[in-house]
């Protein structure tokens, strides 16, 4: 198969944009995917913030519930201090007290206030005697006690500059038999107290800090807001500080997020490529149409029938034109197998060789000529060029034919044949007559010889005025003349009969000198391909007429022969000093039984032209610069060397 040249190939996408409404786009599936493109970017926004909002609340909520834990731990554990420093009070024994009773450096000092046989504890008298508002607080404490019945704080006291230490004081009122007995009271480090109640692994992601002022600043900038909780001492105003030491990332819709976005991607790179994929199978799908199209005009417009079979013979596709070739629907062709319905009745074994060999070895590239019946009947001629079908892989699975009907040119061919007989008919006789004048013009000058050497030795016979010797000269030239004629007969009849000359490698030389013996100079060899007797014919016609002409015009006659050689041609002339041609007779002065002469047959020259021609010569006439009269000239082909 001749590969297919790709700068003729067809421009389908050019064809399939120059169409009309085959190149515009729906625009809606753009507006569609570019709205829900916003609605995912506008949901991952929403998303993002709403777990922003999330996180910070849960971070808040997780640090309030961190310093509530923490703050409910401590009161537990102060609540627990008060039982056992009302235990104490109790028993004065030892006490197996909780958390912060164990704590070492939690209870600075203990003892009894108000209590008649006991001295308050000296840290007690320091610290109320450092700073007038610890005194305050210590009495405000002790009243609150006793008088609410219940255990009360003071403090947290001030050192001598005015400045809270953290130390509390916690007095546990004391009954007894429903009188007052005293106050026991205790010093209490709450920066101990606090530090202690800190588990450890509290402190890891925490950093706790007791603040004793409620308007004090954090102590570092921290990243993370410190949330504060009070510590519900009753008497105090002393809070606990919270600040987280590391986030603590919502992981689980961090989690949600990142899995999310994952999917949105995925999902969107999805989009993307089924989205270029719904491209190119548009732009295919669009190109295969015009393909389509443009093949289905193709097969409609074209007026030779397309057949498609396959390895076995089976007819696959035939196009409209071979339908209407064979008058059959492609309903009818399609599926079929041999012996066709379009194959001559009668004929079957002929056209059936003919089917295997195209199956076999599809058709040469002339093609091959079958006949066919059309459904109506009758037989038109075809001429079938087979090419193989081949698959994108190259193996081949059938035949593609080419359907030409060539009746037409079938019968005009026989009507042309049978013109040609009837002209070559017609020629024939033309060439009888030729032939026959031709006979009548060659022989007239031999039979003339013949008859006037028979009547003078006939004459010189009966006188008895000639001896033997005498007599067999005239004899030889009365048979010499005759073989003339005769070898004229045979050659004429020759070239009638069948158009042959018998070309030979011939040099003019010597011919001439021949014929012309005293107007011919010694001249190189010049070789033709002639007939020697036509070209003997021809120079003889043309001498004869030159001496005739010379002759009757002019009292010294003159004749003269040149022969030149100009390229590849022999340049051959005869001219003479008689009247000439004249130049209205130059363009008929070869037609046949056209004569200037008074009793002319007018051969002559017709003989001269078509032995020139004969030889793939020409010859012309004009009139000779030096001698005044015609000048014909003969142009023959050089023999090759």
């Amino acid at each position: 198969m001749p590969e297919r040249n790709p700068s003729a190939a067809l421009n389908f996408a050019a064809l399939r944009e120059s169409g009309t409404g085959t190149g515009s786009r729906s625009r809606w599936p753009g507006v569609w995917l570019s709205g829900f493109l916003a609605l995912v970017v506008g949901s991952v926004i929403a998303l993002v913030l709403y777990l922003q909002h999330f996180e910070s609340e849960e971070d808040t909520r997780r640090r309030a519930a961190d310093a509530q834990w923490l703050e409910q731990s401590v009161q537990f554990h102060f609540r627990r201090l008060e039982e056992d420093l009302r235990v104490a009070a109790r028993q004065s024994a030892d006490v197996q007290g909780g958390l912060l009773w164990r704590e070492p450096g939690v209870l600075l000092a203990q003892g009894w206030v108000g209590a008649p046989l006991n001295a308050p504890p000296g840290l007690w008298q320091v610290d109320e005697s450092r700073h007038p508002l610890n005194a305050q607080a210590l009495a405000t404490m002790n009243d609150t006690a006793r008088g609410l019945r219940r255990s009360a704080y003071g403090g947290p006291m001030r050192a001598a500059d005015g400045a809270l230490l953290p130390v509390v004081w916690l007095a546990v009122p004391y009954f007894e038999r429903g009188y007052f007995v005293g106050n026991y009271v205790a010093a209490l480090s709450l920066d101990t107290a606090v530090y202690g109640l800190v588990p450890e692994w509290f402190a890891r992601s925490h950093q706790v800090r007791l603040v004793l002022d409620e308007g004090a600043v954090p102590a570092e900038p921290s990243s993370f807001k410190p949330f504060r909780a009070a510590m519900n001492l009753a008497g105090t105003d002393v809070y606990l500080e919270v600040t987280p030491i590391q986030g603590q990332p919502a992981t689980v819709p961090r989690i949600f997020l990142l899995v999310a976005m994952v999917f949105l991607g995925g999902m969107l790179v999805s989009l993307w490529a089924l989205r270029r994929d719904i491209q190119k199978r548009q732009q295919v799908q669009a190109r295969l149409q015009a393909e389509v199209a443009l093949r289905t005009a193709m097969e409609n417009s074209v007026t030779i029938g397309l057949r498609a079979w396959d390895m076995a013979g089976r007819v696959l596709y035939v196009n409209e034109a071979f339908c209407r070739l064979v008058g059959y629907p492609a309903e009818a062709l399609v599926g079929v197998s041999a012996p066709m319905p379009y194959w001559p009745k009668g004929n079957d074994s002929h056209i059936e060789q003919v089917h295997r060999d195209i199956l076999a070895h599809g058709t040469q590239i002339d093609g091959v000529e079958v006949q066919f019946q059309h459904r109506d009947g009758h037989l038109l001629d075809v001429l079938i060029h087979e090419a193989p079908l081949h698959t994108d892989t190259g193996a081949h699975i059938g035949w593609m034919s080419s359907v030409l009907d060539i009746s037409e040119r079938k019968r005009a061919q026989a009507v042309a044949l049978q013109q040609q007989e009837r002209l070559e008919a017609t020629g024939r006789l033309v060439a009888v007559g030729e032939v026959a004048s031709t006979l009548a013009h060659e022989l007239n000058q031999p039979l003339g010889a013949l008859s006037s050497f028979a009547t003078g030795l006939l004459n010189r016979l009966k006188d008895g005025r000639i001896s033997p010797d005498e007599t067999a000269p005239v004899v030889q030239r009365i048979a010499g003349l005759a073989e003339r004629a005769g070898r004229i007969i045979q050659r004429v009849n020759a070239i009638a009969r069948r158009r042959e000359i018998s070309l030979q490698r011939l040099d003019l030389v010597p011919v001439l000198q021949s014929m012309a013996p005293h107007a011919m100079p010694e001249l190189a060899p010049v070789w033709v391909k002639a007939d020697e007797l036509l070209i003997e014919h021809l120079l003889n016609n043309l001498l004869t007429n030159a001496q005739e002409a010379a002759q009757a015009h002019s009292d010294t006659p003159q004749v003269h022969v040149a022969l030149l050689v100009e390229g590849a041609w022999a340049q051959l002339s005869v001219s003479d000093n008689g009247p000439g041609v004249p130049d209205e007779n130059q363009a008929h002065i070869f037609d046949a039984f056209y004569s200037s002469k008074e009793g002319g047959m007018g051969m002559g020259l017709p003989i001269c032209r078509s032995i020139v021609e004969a030889h793939h010569g020409r010859i012309v006439v004009d009139r000779a610069p030096e001698l005044g009269g015609a000048r014909f000239t003969v142009s023959l082909p050089l023999a090759a060397q």
